[in-house]
């Protein structure tokens, strides 16, 4: 049995408690309603959403045209993450991701964790997505209907703060362009037009908190309304990346290509987190499982589908964005697409800046719709109060997990500054992909009754241990370097090193035990992106981690259904 931290639930279990709450939430489990085709649009709603049109303009301008070759190398990563959550969705076609996956393969202590890192990716990432939104819908009001919402309704107070007070030490300077003045002033105007609160300014979010109150609604009153919804949104910015990628492509100057890594790959792998930010959703297809008609053959299809077609996308309008304006004019240009098209041909800017605003609609509505049904699972296994596992017995959706998730991301998103929480969710999501990964090496041996999708066995015996000795090779600088400071080094260069040691732990392993190719590749490049992010996101990381297990030992570990 081992220790009851690492008590397991067998896939039989696991599916027989999805079945007997669908039998006793009501009489009614959820509506099983999605083909491949709608999980296909679901994981490019998902993914093609900030990523393309916002984060991609910071990652052109650190590593130029070269991005193009940063997401086919994230695509590769999130590719093997992708076989790996298409073997466990065909195997255990029940809601809850990687958090379900980990309770039959590492035990509850992982899951919980797991689970709770869920919650930085779908929660507090749709944070930054409705504050995206909100950047967006304010633009379009401007520039497409001439309304000016006040300013004090538009921002949260620390970057209202930050503006105020970096516009007042450059104007006391003096010397500044015209443009800059006017900027300057711009933010100072904002702050003494806004309305007194207590000693400060009141300055909050509002379109942020009403698009995540709408979408709350969508997803509460049912799957079928929100698959449409869905679905209608992704035809649409679908049609208008490919119009803007033909479209820009009588604009491409070639010379924009040269140099093709202007900062060498360092400054190629500097948008990591942005570009891999973009990927995140395509594991939201694992939550729906249960309103899936046939998840075992169509789940894995619509992981796979939506990645290469995503991947195509973003590599296309990478190439097209870097042709058209050279890397270096991609500074602090938060709306990318529309920039390169403002002097060309502005009433494409207008439709950009529409398609802006569906994306991101698209990307929270499907986070809106994963959250609910991790803590669902989460609750029918005792982690959580029973209260969050009711389905509605009309809309047959998980009500009260709907309504939590709407509060948790609904109140931060009108006071929170966004860049505090881009790093988090992508550390909270690589997390979870390498214990997916990692985790199919642990699944049982599989029926031979079991059709399913499988995961194609490639022996790793000797094609890893050549890989990790050509990464060696061509990062051996680094780490002669990492290993001369040590005493005096940055915390990135420890976690490095930390990386290279489980690299080599893992290489053996895969030596004697002969480990499937796909899964251990996983897990390596997964550990190897998150080591990049920021080491200050890693604290806050670690903060957030400890929260977790306070909660768990408090109720988790004393309620759940396995305890009994």
């Amino acid at each position: 049995m081992g220790h009851p931290l690492f008590r397991k639930k067998s896939i039989h279990k696991i599916i027989e408690d999805a079945q007997a709450t669908e039998v006793d939430g009501h009489g009614r489990g959820l509506k099983k309603v999605l083909g491949v085709r709608d999980l296909t649009f679901l994981g490019i709603a998902a993914v093609v959403g900030a990523g393309i049109f916002s984060t991609i303009g910071n990652a052109a301008f650190n590593g130029g045209p070269g991005i193009s070759v940063l997401f086919i190398i994230t695509a590769v990563t999130c590719g093997f993450s992708a076989l790996c959550y298409a073997e466990f969705a065909s195997r255990v076609p029940v809601a809850g991701s990687a958090y379900t996956y980990s309770y039959v393969t590492f035990g509850e202590i992982i899951a919980w964790v797991i689970g709770w890192a869920l919650i930085l990716e779908y929660a507090i990432g749709n944070v930054v997505v409705a504050i995206s939104w909100s950047g967006y819908f304010n633009n379009l009001l401007v520039h497409l209907f001439h309304i000016h919402l006040p300013d004090w309704m538009l921002v949260d107070p620390a970057t209202a703060q930050s503006a105020y007070t970096e516009a007042t030490r450059a104007l006391a300077a003096g010397s500044l362009s015209a443009a800059d003045t006017a900027k300057y002033q711009f933010a100072v105007d904002a702050w003494n037009n806004a309305p007194s609160f207590g000693n400060g300014k009141l300055f909050f979010n509002l379109p942020a908190f009403i698009i995540v109150a709408l979408i709350t609604w969508l997803a509460y009153i049912g799957m079928k309304e929100s698959k449409r919804m869905a679905n209608f949104m992704v035809i649409f910015k679908i049609a208008v990346i490919i119009f803007v990628i033909v479209a820009g492509a009588f604009f491409v100057d070639t010379n924009n290509w040269r140099p093709f890594m202007p900062n060498g790959f360092e400054g190629v792998l500097k948008g990591v987190s942005a570009v891999f930010y973009a990927y995140i959703g395509f594991d939201a297809i694992s939550t729906t499982a249960e309103e899936c008609k046939n998840p075992q053959r169509d789940m894995p299809r619509g992981m796979i589908y939506s990645l290469i077609i995503c991947t195509v996308l973003y590599i296309l309008i990478a190439l097209i964005l870097t042709g058209i304006e050279n890397y270096s004019s991609f500074k602090n240009i938060n709306d990318p697409l529309a920039f390169v098209f403002e002097q060309r041909a502005p009433w494409i800017e207008k439709i950009v800046s529409v398609s802006a605003v569906v994306a991101t609609t698209s990307v929270l509505l499907v986070f809106q719709l994963g959250q609910p049904r991790i803590w669902m699972s989460m609750s029918r296994d005792g982690l959580l109060p029973k209260k969050f596992q009711t389905i509605h017995p009309r809309y047959q959706t998980p009500s009260f997990a709907t309504i939590v998730t709407g509060i948790i991301v609904g109140i931060p998103s009108l006071f929170i500054a966004s860049e505090l929480v881009t790093d988090l969710t992508s550390i909270g999501t690589l997390f979870a992909f390498i214990l997916v990964s990692g985790g199919v090496l642990l699944l049982p041996p599989r029926p031979v009754t079991d059709t399913g999708f499988k995961l194609p066995y490639i022996n790793g015996r000797y094609i890893v241990p050549v890989l990790l000795a050509l990464f060696l090779y061509l990062f051996r600088q680094r780490m002669a370097d990492a290993v001369q400071n040590l005493g005096h080094e940055n915390y990135q260069e420890v976690l490095f090193l930390f990386f290279i040691v489980i690299a080599l732990v893992l290489t053996l392993l895969t030596v004697i035990r002969r480990y499937s190719l796909i899964p251990i590749l996983g897990v390596l490049f997964c550990l190897y992106l998150m080591i990049e992010i920021p080491a200050v996101s890693w604290l806050w990381f670690f903060v957030w981690m400890a929260l977790g297990l306070a909660v768990y030992f408090l109720y988790g570990y004393r309620n759940s259904k396995l305890a009994k």
